[in-house]
């Protein structure tokens, strides 16, 4: 899983108890304390929790023991209760959180009242709160705790991850009486186990519930040319004629739509809205050790009494904003019956969508959109073929509308911007079939009387490499012409000589500089869809994983949306796998995402060494350093290096 330090316990405990009663007392600390240490009290004061706390809200009634449903505890719970029974009678627990370190499920004896929440702002300092900082195990011991409750405590944290992000999405906690020995917590290895059990049940379901979501969306698609979409937050499938139908913006708003609803279906997916009340959790043994309960209103989510009925058939939640149940007769995924909900699109999308959650194992695991068709729509994606105008970025459509705007005259214009920014695919849509003339595939010779004579706009590429006479020419005809239709595309570089610094600033007065890739990554996404060759009939548009955008949308792009347009055909000819292209397909240098600081030549040759032995064993860092024939911590070591 993870590797830790561990603390120095035994005879250091005595004086770090010492120090903390110091600490209370408000007095000055002795040298040697641990910073971290005194940085978690502090912590601890500021958020104003009492070291001799009992229960964090003595007055509040206590709230259900029902744990909330989510997908991390619907995974754990199979995985923790096999284990809760091998802990026997002794002053052992083990306690699983989610990433809000509200407790999901706790089995064991211990002491204290049972602790629904263990976060800082509620108990202090504790080993859960730190393994999820840190993410990675972290023990804390007797009185590097706060509370009184806690300084014959000994505890272990492990954090869970999701298996395909390696977001943080919970801890296990296995706790215990105050270890004095040096090494590790022994409850550690137990810990380790639990939290890789639990990721490899989340990895499991993860798999079963593409499969259920892939089952719900064939169904719904049918026969071919029905307009549907399947999404998951994480995957989405679009039927060829749905791919026709949308827009980039309005797909946007189905996946936000669908991930809206699904954290109403499962508040442990991570949502970020503070439901009005949540309850604490216990599996099937007894409380949780770790101490007293956390306050009612404190900051959990969940519905109060947790599902209402069966696995199969959950009741709805209340429908998130831009979400309306319908009424009467609505499509269905499958032949269990399930609330629907209709979401308001972009003006002008030309379809109406209805969402129709897929229900699996107690939860919603994604969300099916049926479109429809409303009068005579347009076709969305012969717009969003048009690479010269995709992107809805205020950079880039500042830089369009002005460009449109000096393009109504038939004077010269200018276009100024980095390679492969688009400056010639928007010159194409500017004029209408233009002569086209490219200083970087052969060496022009220009005459003043053959540009100006009636043959419509002229477009002249990279004027940077025109030759020295070529470049007098243009400064000849725009002093003779100043109204001549013409133009000029630029790609700054070295400094430019006297002949074409005074072409440019001629022509400056009437210039657009189109921004980079990298300062318009919103774009990223409606370019993905203009750039996509058409499929073959029958197979669904290409589509990309959110991982995959996060890491396409985080790439520098040096070579802006040539090298964008080129990745993409790569992977649309090359690749064999179905389904949404995963961040693993991409290439190298974009999965990874780019160097924080320069790298050495030596550096470049590792690290490409390395990333290439994780690729081939599929992310696996033990295989991958043993196929290196190096150590897993220089691994780990010289990627942080890399980066750093």
């Amino acid at each position: 899983m993870t590797t830790a330090q561990h603390p120095a316990v035994g005879p250091a405990l005595a004086s770090l108890r010492r120090a903390r009663e110091l600490f209370l007392l408000g007095r000055r600390l002795p040298d040697g304390v641990p910073e971290d240490v005194v940085a978690a009290w502090k912590r601890a004061r500021f958020f104003g929790v009492r070291h001799d706390l009992k229960d964090p809200a003595p007055d509040a009634p206590r709230r259900s023991v029902r744990a909330p449903e989510s997908l991390l505890l619907n995974a754990a719970r199979p995985v923790l209760e096999r284990i809760g029974p091998a802990l026997g009678t002794g002053q052992t627990s083990l306690v699983l959180t989610d990433e809000r370190l509200r407790v999901l499920w706790a089995c064991g004896l211990g002491p204290g009242e049972p602790c629904d929440d263990l976060s800082e702002q509620v108990v202090g300092h504790n080993s859960a709160a730190l393994a999820l900082h840190t993410r990675r195990r972290a023990e804390v011991h007797g009185p590097e705790h706060f509370l009184d409750l806690w300084q014959d405590v000994s505890t272990v944290s492990v954090p869970v991850r999701a298996p395909e992000t390696g977001r943080v999405v919970g801890t296990v906690t296995v706790s215990g009486g105050l270890c004095t020995a040096w090494g590790p917590h022994p409850g550690a290895p137990l810990a380790e186990a639990a939290a890789s059990a639990v990721e490899a049940e989340l990895l499991s379901r993860s798999r079963t519930a593409e499969r259920v979501l892939l089952d719900a969306y064939l169904r719904a698609a049918g026969e071919q040319g029905r307009e549907v979409v399947a999404l998951d937050g994480r995957n989405r499938l679009v039927s060829e004629a749905a791919g026709r139908l949308l827009s980039p913006e309005a797909l946007d708003v189905l996946e936000r739509g669908a991930v809206a609803l699904l954290l109403d279906w499962d508040p442990g997916r991570g949502a970020h809205r503070e439901p009005d009340s949540a309850p604490a959790a216990t599996g099937a043994c007894a409380p949780n050790p770790l101490s007293a309960s956390g306050p009612a209103d404190g900051p959990v989510g969940g519905p109060a009494d947790g599902p209402a009925d069966g696995p199969e058939a959950p009741t709805g939640p209340a429908p998130t904003t831009g979400l309306t149940p319908t009424t009467g007769p609505t499509p269905t995924t499958g032949p269990t019956p399930t609330t629907s909900y209709r979401i308001r699109l972009p003006v002008g999308a030309g379809c109406t969508a209805i969402l129709i959650p897929v229900p699996h194992l107690g939860s919603v695991v994604g969300v099916v959109a049926v479109l429809a068709p409303v009068g005579h729509a347009t076709v969305a994606s012969a717009a969003r073929t048009v690479v010269g105008l995709a992107g809805s970025s205020a950079p880039w459509r500042h830089a369009v509308g002005r460009a449109v705007e000096l393009a109504e005259s038939s004077e010269p214009l200018l276009l100024v911007g980095e390679r492969g920014t688009g400056k010639t695919s928007l010159a194409r849509e500017l004029a209408s079939n233009p002569l086209i003339m490219d200083a970087a595939e052969s060496e022009l010779r220009l005459d003043a009387d053959e540009l100006v004579m009636d043959r419509g706009p002229i477009l002249i590429r990279h004027v940077e490499r025109l030759a020295q006479s070529g470049t007098a020419v243009l400064n000849s005809l725009l002093e003779s012409h100043p109204g001549a239709p013409l133009m000029v595309t630029y790609t700054p570089g070295a400094p430019p000589g006297p002949c074409l610094l005074r072409l440019l600033d001629t022509l400056s007065a009437r210039s657009v500089t189109l921004p980079a890739l990298r300062e318009r990554p919103d774009d990223i996404r409606e370019l993905l869809t203009a750039l996509a060759p058409r499929q073959a009939p029958g197979r669904p548009p290409l589509s990309w994983t959110l991982d995959a955008l996060r890491a396409l949308e985080q790439h520098p792009w040096p070579g802006n949306v040539t090298e964008l347009a080129h990745l993409v055909r790569a992977l649309a000819e090359q690749r064999r796998a179905t389904g949404p292209v995963r961040r693993t397909e991409l290439p190298d240098p974009v999965r990874e995402g780019p160097a924080i600081r320069r790298l050495s030549p030596m550096e470049h040759a590792e690290r490409a060494a390395i990333l290439e032995a994780l690729r081939l064993h599929g992310g696996n860092k033990v295989r991958a350093a043993a196929a290196l024939g190096i150590a897993r911590a220089t691994l780990y070591r010289k990627l942080r290096g890399y980066r750093g």
